[in-house]
């Protein structure tokens, strides 16, 4: 007869370095190869919040297989990006990331 000894859990907090690569790699990965959208290259590289709105509202466009308006698609992108960088991003680049939100507004209206 077989006994079963019920694991403790581990405790939450830090993630692994194992888990962290995956985490970055999942995240890179959604990024580049999203069914919603099909991003130019470097879009989130640009220096100016205004070239990164163009490009995602020219994707949003584009694009057949999102599920939602364009503007919601282009934002969402924008907004998984910066929260998936995170604490990677500096403060300028940051700033340019959320002037792009609003320079979608604009475009999109």
């Amino acid at each position: 007869m077989k006994h079963h000894v019920k694991r403790e859990a581990k405790p939450h907090g830090r993630v692994g370095a194992r888990s962290q690569d995956k985490l970055r790699k999942w995240s890179g990965k959604v990024t580049r190869t999203s069914d919603a959208l099909d991003l130019e290259g470097g879009v989130f590289k640009k220096r100016s919040a205004h070239d990164i709105a163009l490009s995602l509202k020219r994707s949003a466009e584009r694009s057949r297989r999102r599920k939602s308006a364009p503007l919601r698609s282009a934002m969402s992108m924008l907004t998984f990006y910066i929260n998936r960088a995170g604490k990677d991003l500096s403060a300028s680049r940051k700033r340019t990331l959320e002037a792009a939100k609003g320079e979608l507004r604009r475009l999109f209206a």
